[in-house]
């Protein structure tokens, strides 16, 4: 392959990537898909319904992930997630960050952008404060007490920290293998489930479940299979193109919208190119406000009062240091993580999960002293 056919490929992957996520952001804002407001539907209403959507998204992403794995479409070890490392103190710790910061925030890191292309001004002010905490944490201020504290503490593993590997070799089969049994078993768990319920047989819930599960496990194809290249011509090695991390990524955003932030401050500088997480920012963007636009949905919001603005101020901020030290947002570890089946991003997800629970009792306990 030389440079010419690189650069075209490097193109096909990236405009794959981009119409992925608008197909992300139009299902997640017809649909209202959302993990904060799933918790907070069961906390106040008792309602699964949105949570069963979630249960359904992380079976089709993980049957999907696996299958293609045992296909040898893709290869399990070598995605961002996979890791000899289980980080499990700053799955933890980032992961309960990140939840709170969440409900703080009015949501995670994707329904601030699906609440951007939907004319959230206030989205628009967490996104940027997100994306700054996310880069301090990635490389700058808190980037070093990261390092110094959390990261440290971890348990080395001969082979990749993922239920696959720990099953594989127990059962004497291979990790791809080993992985499918336990996405049919856990990930196919998880679609009954869902369909259990009466109320949530119905097409918008359907849709989110089945179409965002299908765009996490497309975007594991396109990032490790269309964008796989054996041998780069310039480095002889293997290469995923146009990825942050130089690893198989799928949808996440907390980096990504970091690295966003930092392609549109320096876009002059021809360093800075665009990857798979940068257009996933866009595309969600775009496919929200195109299906907002379409369905006459679209209204512009700013803030309430100095209270809401600093709500939201922290939020973004817990949500940026707390998603770049868990390795993901509810996304990230929440659907592209866990169906790689990462130990770390099952800590991770029960972290977040339990931090929004927190969140979400803390407005409902500020709201009741206010009365």
């Amino acid at each position: 392959m030389d440079t010419s056919q690189l650069n075209t490929l490097t193109t096909q992957v990236l405009w794959a990537a981009f119409f992925l996520s608008m197909l992300f952001g139009a299902i997640a804002q017809r649909t209202h898909f959302c993990t904060m407001g799933a918790v907070s539907d069961i906390l106040n209403m008792g309602d699964w319904t949105r949570m069963r959507m979630w249960g359904m998204a992380i079976g089709v992403a993980m049957i999907g992930f696996y299958g293609m794995a045992a296909a040898g479409l893709i290869d399990p070890s070598k995605t961002l997630y996979a890791s000899n490392r289980f980080i499990w103190l700053s799955a933890l710790v980032g992961g309960g960050l990140f939840g709170f910061g969440m409900v703080l925030a009015s949501g995670c890191g994707s329904k601030t952008l699906v609440r951007i292309g939907g004319g959230n001004l206030k989205s628009l002010v967490v996104f940027l404060v997100m994306g700054v905490a996310a880069f301090a944490t990635l490389k700058g201020i808190t980037a070093v007490l990261r390092v110094a504290t959390v990261d440290r503490v971890a348990i080395d593993f001969t082979s990749n920290a993922a239920l696959s590997n720990w099953a594989g070799g127990a059962a004497g089969i291979s990790p791809a293998l080993a992985g499918l049994v336990i996405a049919v078993v856990l990930g196919g768990g998880l679609i009954v489930w869902a369909l259990m319920g009466a109320e949530f047989r119905r097409f918008d819930n359907l849709l989110a479940g089945l179409g965002i599960g299908a765009v996490i496990a497309a975007m594991w194809w396109v990032s490790g299979h269309l964008g796989y290249v054996a041998e780069h011509p310039d480095t002889l090695q293997e290469t995923f193109l146009a990825t942050n991390s130089g690893r198989m990524e799928a949808l996440s955003f907390v980096s990504p919208v970091a690295y966003t932030v930092d392609w549109l401050m320096f876009f002059s500088d021809k360093s800075k190119l665009l990857t798979i997480g940068i257009v996933s920012v866009f595309g969600v963007v775009a496919g929200s406000a195109v299906y907002s636009l379409l369905s006459r949905s679209f209204r512009w919001e700013g803030f309430r009062d100095a209270e809401d603005t600093g709500n939201h101020l922290v939020g973004a901020m817990l949500m940026g240091v707390g998603g770049v030290t868990a390795m993901g947002c509810t996304i990230g570890q929440g659907l592209s993580g866990i169906s790689t089946l990462s130990a770390t991003s099952f800590v991770a997800v029960a972290a977040i999960l339990a931090g929004c629970v927190a969140g979400v009792r803390y407005q409902v306990w500020r709201l009741e002293r206010s009365v």
